[in-house]
């Protein structure tokens, strides 16, 4: 049984589940408690009492914990990625690149401890010298999504590290094995009693008491629109500081004058990898009229051609849907899709295989209209719907269509175009020639619109979320 760590120690609990796997619902990944309330109330108040001290560690302390996480999670990816594989569905290539990941945001965090900068300057009034500087806000409370069940946790974990703050950790409860493999890591990192705390459970229980519970200064939240938005609307009330990642119904524009070949790649891979379960997967695919039949009936072939299976087996390359109830919408929106009028090319069929697992053929509508639900609403799952654009003007305003705006593309062999796409896109980050799910650990994560709110994600521009400012003047 794997249980939560809290305090310092391993607590376990009456509150069981199994995690199976969604490649074969016979193997059974691990059995993990759930925290009770007063489970996650017991890791609040350790986490509030570690933060004095914490809160004024050394960059070193900081560092050589953050450090050894890294150092372990790339020294352990194949293991981890194979469990992460198991648990969520990735196929294991994918899985394992994952981890790396993982590990990789935590070496930068790492040197992020030492390289947390402030400001000297000098006063408009003589004799006078101001400060600028960056503290930690407090405990933070950190709840994420089953998608990406380790890297998501990480780019949250080590910067809240990092700055100074005391964290409490709440994974998907679909997924909590390799965020419980991350804690078992961080219990054995030289952290303090209390500065990290991990709480499984069901977000009724663990996210609510986050929300009201006054010690929790901060909530950072990966997740869907409508518990992002009630996560808005009642941590207001306690003044908390609130950073959202909601999702996206990412547009990818095809120009009569992009390279065929690879704005094919970018729409394969962008839509239909991670079985598309990304927030950042192109699910609107935007294309000239120029081009438009010759790209839709290669997309489809080809998407044809893509092997659904087991996410442990090599020649998989699509690997299974997380759970039934995102298989059945799934399969719903293929019903809508074609009751509103899109043509559906291919796929959107339930697959059996020789395990009993969740499989779904990738699927691609055409002839789509921007209006429909299929072009609106995030499926979150291996569906493309492609819509005609008569010239770059069109394809633009189409691709601003939408309520979210966290990533987006363009493929162009067009300078002009592609600056203008860049400046005029209603997104957070933008791709040329690349596909819109891939981003880098080092720079800024986050969107605009209905996809995000509050400060960005990753890199440098961390800290925007996890410390507060402070300016100090002092009389020579």
């Amino acid at each position: 049984m794997h249980k939560n760590w809290i305090a310092g120690q391993w607590l376990g609990s009456d509150n069981v589940q199994q995690n199976l796997n969604p490649s074969d619902l016979s193997d059974v990944v691990g059995e993990y408690v759930r925290a009770s309330a007063d489970d996650v109330e017991m890791a609040i108040a350790s986490a509030h009492a570690a933060w004095p001290a914490w809160s004024l560690s050394t960059p070193q302390q900081r560092f050589d914990a953050l450090d050894m996480v890294g150092t372990e999670l790339l020294a352990r990816k194949a293991e981890l990625g194979e469990l992460l594989a198991r648990e969520e569905g990735k196929t294991l290539p994918e899985a394992i690149a994952e981890v790396g990941r993982a590990g990789q945001i935590f070496k930068f965090f790492a040197g992020e401890a030492l390289r947390l900068e402030g400001e000297a300057l000098a006063s408009v009034r003589p004799g006078i010298q101001v400060e600028v500087s960056r503290e930690p806000i407090g405990v933070v409370g950190i709840i994420t999504p089953w998608n990406f069940p380790i890297a998501i946790p990480a780019w949250k974990i080590a910067p809240a590290l990092a700055y100074g703050n005391c964290v409490v950790f709440k994974p998907a409860d679909l997924v909590p094995g390799s965020a419980w493999a991350l804690a078992e890591i961080l219990s054995r990192s030289g952290l303090p009693e209390g500065v990290f705390n991990l709480v499984m459970g069901r977000g009724s229980v663990v996210g609510a008491a986050f929300i009201e519970d006054p010690r929790v200064e901060a909530i950072t939240f990966t997740g869907s629109v409508p518990t992002g938005r009630q996560v808005l609307e009642q941590a207001a009330a306690g003044r908390k500081k609130v950073q959202l990642e909601m999702g996206g119904k990412n547009p990818l524009v095809v120009l009569d004058d992009a390279n065929l070949e690879t704005a094919l790649d970018c729409t394969i891979q962008g839509a239909f990898y991670s079985t598309g379960q990304r927030c950042t997967a192109s699910s609107r695919i935007i294309v000239q009229r120029g081009i438009y039949d010759q790209f839709t009936s290669e997309l489809a072939r080809r998407t044809q051609q893509l092997r659904v299976g087991h996410a442990l087996r090599a020649d998989t390359q699509i690997g299974p849907v997380s759970e039934a109830p995102q298989l059945e919408q799934n399969l719903s929106y293929i019903k809508i899709g074609k009751q509103e009028g899109a043509r559906l090319l291919c796929g959107g069929e339930q697959l059996e295989r020789d395990t009993n697992g969740f499989y779904f053929s990738p699927a691609v509508f055409a002839d789509a209209d921007s209006r429909m639900r299929i072009a609106q609403e995030e499926i979150f799952g291996p569906v493309a719907t492609v819509i005609p654009a008569d010239d770059y003007e069109h394809a633009l305003a189409l691709a601003n269509d939408t309520e979210f705006g966290l990533s987006s593309g363009i493929c162009t062999q067009s300078l002009k175009h592609a600056a203008h796409f860049k400046r005029s896109i209603q997104a957070g980050m933008v791709m040329v020639n690349v596909p819109t799910a891939g981003v880098d650990y080092h720079v800024p994560f986050g969107g605009r619109k209905g996809s995000s709110y509050g400060p960005r994600e990753q890199g440098r521009y961390a800290r925007e979320f996890f410390t507060v400012v402070k300016t100090a003047y002092t009389a020579a």
